[in-house]
């Protein structure tokens, strides 16, 4: 008998881990179709998101001082064409726990922060890399971005934009925290355009919905 408890504890230790175990894995888009072309030679334009617990994380743009992170159904991030996958290797972490730790990341990713040069969606998920399994994603994926203001030259018009007129409306989903979706947007009021060239993620096939992720609140101690 108390052997069979052993085993059965055993078990469910197992399980446990199991459950909390989960791939990180970096998927890669092409942004323009001559990627095609320069793929070959370690060269192309690139978005890209961290896959964990079976949701990827992204990082957009807007205009406002508030989440820039977004979660998407994997390998369907839309307005982009899928190229490939990496396994960035294994965490163990419940998926509440990376919750919280994916809405702390939020509050330092904010959309009117994106930039394509100094911090883009391919700098979120190397630092993603770094944070969740100490590795680096491959270094094609934001070569563009290091060649400086090449980057911005060669993006397709579609893809550039200065400012951003909607804000996202934040909503309850199935898990009980909240995000904020593109699909259900506000006219927000008019700000100044910026200089900055930023890039928004934008759903040409209708398909798979956009949810921004609400950073974490930070927390008020008493003195």
């Amino acid at each position: 008998m108390g052997t069979a408890k052993v085993s059965d504890s055993s078990s469910g230790d197992q399980i446990a881990r199991n459950h909390n175990e989960s791939d990180v894995i970096l998927n890669v888009y092409d942004l323009t179709p001559y990627n095609n072309y320069t793929y070959w030679f370690g060269l192309g334009i690139y978005h890209s998101g961290i896959e964990v617990h079976g949701k990827e994380y992204g990082f957009g743009a807007h205009d406002f001082p508030i989440s820039g992170v977004f979660e998407v159904e994997p390998r369907s991030c839309p307005g982009f064409i899928y190229r490939c996958s990496f396994s960035l290797g294994r965490i163990n972490m419940p998926s509440s726990e990376f919750r919280t730790f994916i809405e702390d990341v939020a509050s330092e990713y904010h959309g009117d922060t994106y930039h394509l040069i100094s911090k883009n969606c391919n700098h979120f998920t190397d630092d993603m890399a770094h944070r969740l399994t100490g590795k680096s994603i491959p270094g094609w994926v934001n070569r563009m971005a290091r060649l400086g203001s090449l980057c911005s030259c060669l993006l397709p018009e579609s893809l550039q934009v200065t400012t951003v007129k909607e804000l996202p409306e934040y909503h309850d989903i199935e898990d009980g925290t909240e995000s904020a979706s593109t699909s259900t947007p506000r006219v927000a009021p008019e700000i100044d355009d910026t200089d900055q060239e930023k890039h928004l993620l934008s759903s040409k096939d209708g398909g798979s919905e956009i949810a921004f992720i609400r950073e974490a609140q930070a927390s008020c101690k008493m003195p």
